[in-house]
């Protein structure tokens, strides 16, 4: 397996919009995630070779059942640049989808980290949260028909093209013990120009986003050769709901029911 080829393939192909037939893990013998963070770490390099900046990461496969599926035994992750992630005004954002292939659109508990993260424990992670927001993470694919396995996901930028945070809201000591609890339970809603499309819960994201956040940390440190988790990192904690097809001129809405997070409104 030739790494950097595999690198340039996916960073040509995402930008000129080609679909690739046949994903690395159906015709690279060995393709495997550890093969994937390798094609991972050289599209890292070449993008801040290019003058991006890692900001943070995004997480998938935030699902036990799906670890069952494509037996996994921990969640992947990609990185999150500067030129990846905007800060909605307000409750309010607007996103050109200008240069997407394929998008799809997925709400997220969005988290700032304040020191790293050393506890699985949901009250010691959410010490290390400098603030939580409701935010909508843009996924593209150039796969044929969204068809790929893990390894292909982690490879391909974990499929990031976009993140838009909603308005921050601070994370206080005296908020964790109650916060440990309603982010399990918090329930969302999310519309397409004002039609119901689905509804999701905290506990869609491994039980709770901030669990999440700590399997983030604890799989990273497992991981030879991943950067670790470090203070001022955002994470986009993994999915609520099913993602949904995106497109231009589209409304979206996502509500929060449990959480002291205000809505977010998202032009497309």
């Amino acid at each position: 397996m030739n790494v950097s080829a595999l690198a340039r393939e996916l960073l040509t192909a995402y930008s000129n919009c080609e679909t690739i037939l046949v994903p690395p893990s159906s015709r690279e013998a060995g393709f495997d995630l550890a093969a994937a963070y390798s094609v991972q770490a050289e599209l890292t390099r070449l993008r801040r070779a290019s003058g991006w900046t890692t900001v943070g990461r995004k997480v998938g496969y935030a699902n036990r059942a799906l670890w069952r599926t494509f037996k996994l035994d921990t969640l992947v992750w990609a990185p999150m640049y500067d030129r990846t992630v905007q800060y909605a005004a307000g409750s309010r954002a607007s996103l050109s989808l200008a240069g997407m292939c394929s998008p799809k659109i997925e709400p997220e508990i969005v988290v700032k980290l304040n020191k790293p993260v050393t506890s699985s424990e949901a009250d010691s992670v959410l010490a290390a949260i400098e603030w939580l927001a409701i935010g909508f993470e843009i996924i593209d694919c150039v796969f044929a028909d969204w068809k790929f396995q893990p390894a292909d996901f982690t490879a391909a930028f974990g499929l990031h093209a976009a993140l838009v945070v909603g308005e921050t809201q601070p994370v206080r000591p005296e908020m964790i013990p109650s916060l440990v609890e309603r982010l399990s339970q918090f329930k969302v809603r999310l519309l397409k120009d004002g039609r119901l499309i689905d509804e999701g819960s905290g506990r869609n994201a491994l039980r709770s986003p901030v669990l999440c956040a700590a399997e983030l940390a604890a799989a990273t440190a497992r991981q030879p050769g991943a950067e670790p988790l470090t203070a001022g990192e955002l994470i986009s904690t993994g999915t609520l709901t099913p993602s949904q097809p995106l497109s231009s001129g589209e409304l979206w809405r996502v509500e929060v029911d449990g959480l002291d997070v205000p809505a977010l409104t998202l032009q497309a």
